[in-house]
C-alpha cells in the first residue's frame, strides 16, 4: 500500500465535495480501516457499519465550521473516529449479547394487532412523503437499492461509482432521510389518531 501525503488543496476538494477526491478518500482510507476492523470485529456486516460511520462523521466534520483545518492531521482524524466508532461498537455488541434468547421470544409480537396496523399504515404513509422530499439522487439511490433491490453493481454502473463510494452515497442518502423522518415524524405526532 502506498501512503499518500494530504494537503490544503485535497481538503478544499473534500469540503467541496468534489467526486473524484471523495472517491480517492474513501477507497484509500477503506484499505487501511478494513485492516484495523478485520482482526477486531466479527462479522462483515459490523466492519461495514463502522466503516460507514467513520467516514459520516470524518466527511461532516471535515465540512463543519471551524473543522479540520490541517491537511496533515487527515490520516490521524480518521484514526480516532474510527477508533470511537469501534469502542460505540463493542458498547453496542456487549448490550445485544446479553439479552437472552427466551427473553427476546417473549417479548416478539407474533401476529399483529390493530393498532399496530394502523402504525405501520402511517408509517408508509410518512416514509412515501419523506422520499418525496430528498434530493432526487437521495431518493432515487434509496429506491432502487431498498424498495427495488436493484443490484447494487448495477446501481455502481448507472451512477459511475465504485462499491466503496456508493456505500457513502447510501449512508449520506440514509441520514438525510433519518434527518428528514425525525422532522416529519415530529410534526405528524399531532395528526396521529391515538396520539
Amino acid at each position: 500500500m502506498n501512503f499518500v501525503t494530504f494537503d490544503a488543496s485535497y481538503l478544499n476538494k473534500l469540503r467541496a465535495g468534489d467526486a473524484p477526491t471523495e472517491q480517492h478518500f474513501v477507497t484509500y482510507f477503506s484499505e487501511l480501516i478494513l485492516l484495523k476492523l478485520r482482526p477486531r470485529l466479527r462479522s462483515q456486516e459490523q466492519i461495514e457499519d463502522v466503516k460507514q460511520e467513520t467516514f459520516s462523521r470524518t466527511f461532516s466534520l471535515i465540512r463543519s465550521e471551524g473543522g479540520l483545518r490541517h491537511a496533515e492531521r487527515l490520516g490521524p482524524l480518521v484514526n480516532s473516529i474510527c477508533n470511537n466508532v469501534l469502542m460505540e461498537q463493542y458498547r453496542s455488541s456487549n448490550r445485544i449479547e446479553s439479552l437472552e434468547d427466551e427473553t427476546a421470544e417473549r417479548l416478539a409480537e407474533t401476529k399483529p394487532n390493530a393498532l399496530s396496523k394502523v402504525i405501520s399504515e402511517d408509517t408508509r404513509k410518512l416514509v412515501r412523503h419523506v422520499l418525496d422530499r430528498l434530493s432526487e439522487r437521495d431518493r432515487s439511490l434509496l429506491q432502487a437499492v431498498f424498495l427495488e433491490e436493484r443490484d447494487k453493481d448495477e446501481v455502481c454502473t448507472e451512477l459511475g461509482v465504485d462499491r466503496d463510494y456508493l456505500r457513502v452515497l447510501l449512508h449520506r442518502a440514509k441520514a438525510s432521510f433519518r434527518v428528514m423522518y425525525s422532522k416529519q415524524a415530529g410534526t405528524n405526532k399531532s395528526n396521529w389518531v391515538f396520539g
